[in-house]
């Protein structure tokens, strides 16, 4: 049954008009596809499968086909949403690791047409695309706990159907802007044969971008998979520090990292370097969950969603939104209404460019000092408080509960805007991915030195801080420096970033 599977799958390639695949070039600027990549910008990522009935992040595979039963399932309100909040394309997981498919292929009978709600959900979110002028994205998961294949001693007969969905995925649902894989590190790269898939993807769908998440290594050549070889997007400061693990692909991934604002974009791939923008990944929700919840759940605060927007979507970067449907097959009004109060907030408009934020970010290349520091290593320097990166932080010694951070300017600015990301508590659901935060710092004061050179309190806050914090002040301070004094806190303080901004006026 699975050659005439792959007969059937290779005739259908011989029925398309060739064309060639476009393997990526050596290159300082992007290609037509990353420029496509890079244009569109903003989209909206789903995940919608037996793990929401499950309750998991990770199933691994052995639930029936029969857990997945949505109540009222509504692909249509998915992209609905997604129109009204002001996302260019809808990124689909179409199989997550559990090997459970949201189309009726061929190649398997775990998939929605051996459960209670056959509805081709691939089809019915393509149409729905189309219909409101969104475009369409595809995740495919290469790990898969369920495909016997998987397992053989001959993992050809894997790649062989993978072939078969992916040829399923890109000939039957019109055209496909991305192909997101995820799960390469239970095998070694080579084992994958991505120039295998890339050429296929390409043959079918030109236009297609397509990536692999963990993207970049730390030395040439990694064959087998090692988070240690992994590195981390907030590192690549640099153009041509880091390698390609994974080649050919269009853009980087590492999910749901972020960038730093000096994000780099060249990388080295046997001897040659490649421009490769990153996209970001990040939730909705509060509590980082893919997989929606019986529960309800809380969202980001719109000024966190914000800054992390115009974070995420510059320097030629693109970020992606996940909002998961619960049991019905809904996405829920609550978190509906925060993405489309982000757009509006935003000012997002189909077929005008992604906002830029107003204003300048005056503290990336300013001085930071601290009263106390975590260790004398360097690793948790008050530096780290604004080099731009969201995974290194300023910390304090244990036992500590009041400190001040300074910074201190390059030149006297008008800053009138201040943004601090917190380092929180975090608590760990069982699932290892949702997880809980608390915010350490609970009453402090924003100060800004006067020309007298004494120190004026702007703003004080009596609550925590919380994961980012947007003070906005009603007019612009003349200043050469600035200070967050931490007066009382439940832990030792730690701050990932301080910004200061010297908005328009």
């Amino acid at each position: 049954m699975q050659t005439l599977r792959l007969i059937l799958s290779l005739l259908s390639l011989l029925c398309l008009s060739p064309v060639k695949a476009q393997i990526p070039q050596p290159s300082t600027r992007p290609n037509e596809v990353q420029r496509r990549l890079i244009e569109r910008g903003y989209g909206m990522f789903v995940h919608f499968g037996p793990n929401t009935f499950l309750q998991q992040e990770w199933s691994d595979g052995t639930a029936p086909a029969s857990v997945y039963a949505p109540t009222a399932l509504d692909c249509d309100q998915w992209v609905r949403v997604a129109k009204e909040a002001g996302f260019r394309y809808v990124l689909l997981v179409t199989k997550h690791h559990d090997g459970f498919c949201l189309w009726d292929s061929q190649w398997t009978d775990y998939d929605v047409a051996s459960s209670p709600e056959p509805t081709d959900v691939v089809r019915a979110v393509s149409d729905a695309c189309r219909k409101y002028g969104l475009q369409f994205a595809v995740y495919y998961s290469l790990w898969d706990r369920h495909e016997p294949s998987y397992r053989e001693k001959d993992f050809g007969k894997y790649i062989r159907y993978m072939e078969g969905q992916l040829t399923e995925l890109m000939t039957q649902y019109g055209e496909v802007c991305e192909l997101w894989l995820d799960g390469a590190w239970d095998k070694g790269v080579s084992e994958w044969q991505l120039p295998r898939l890339y050429k296929l993807v390409k043959k079918l769908q030109p236009n297609c971008a397509m990536g692999v998440n963990h993207s970049v290594a730390g030395k040439a050549g990694e064959e087998r998979w090692g988070w240690d070889d992994c590195i981390l997007p907030d590192s690549c400061d640099r153009d041509d520090k880091y390698y390609l693990r994974f080649f050919p692909i269009d853009f980087r991934l590492w999910d749901p990292k972020i960038a730093p604002l000096y994000d780099a974009k060249q990388y080295q791939y046997n001897g040659q370097s490649y421009y490769m923008p990153f996209e970001h990944t990040i939730c909705l929700s509060k509590s980082w969950n893919w997989f929606q919840k019986d529960r309800l759940m809380p969202v980001r605060e719109l000024d966190e969603l914000e800054e992390l927007f115009y974070r995420c979507t510059s320097n030629d970067n693109t970020l992606v939104i996940d909002l998961a449907p619960d049991r019905t097959g809904r996405i829920r009004e609550h978190e509906a209404n925060a993405i489309i109060a982000l757009g509006r907030r935003l000012g997002l408009r189909q077929g005008s460019p992604l906002p830029r934020r107003k204003g300048s970010l005056v503290s990336l290349d300013a001085k930071a000092r601290a009263t106390s520091v975590y260790d004398q290593s360097g690793s948790y320097d008050a530096q780290k408080a604004i080099d731009g990166g969201m995974e290194t932080r300023w910390a304090t010694p244990d036992g500590t509960t009041a400190a001040t951070l300074t910074i201190t300017l390059t030149r006297k600015c008008h800053v009138n805007r201040i943004v601090i990301f917190e380092y929180p508590d975090k608590h760990v659901a069982p699932d290892n991915f949702t997880n809980y935060r608390t915010g350490r710092i609970e009453e402090y004061t924003v100060d800004v030195r006067q020309p007298d050179g004494q120190w004026t309190a702007v703003y004080m806050g009596a609550e925590r801080l919380g994961d980012c914090k947007v003070i906005q002040l009603p007019h612009a301070y003349t200043t050469d420096a600035v200070r967050l004094n931490i007066t009382k806190a439940s832990a030792p303080p730690s701050i990932y970033e301080m910004e200061l901004f010297e908005m328009e006026r």
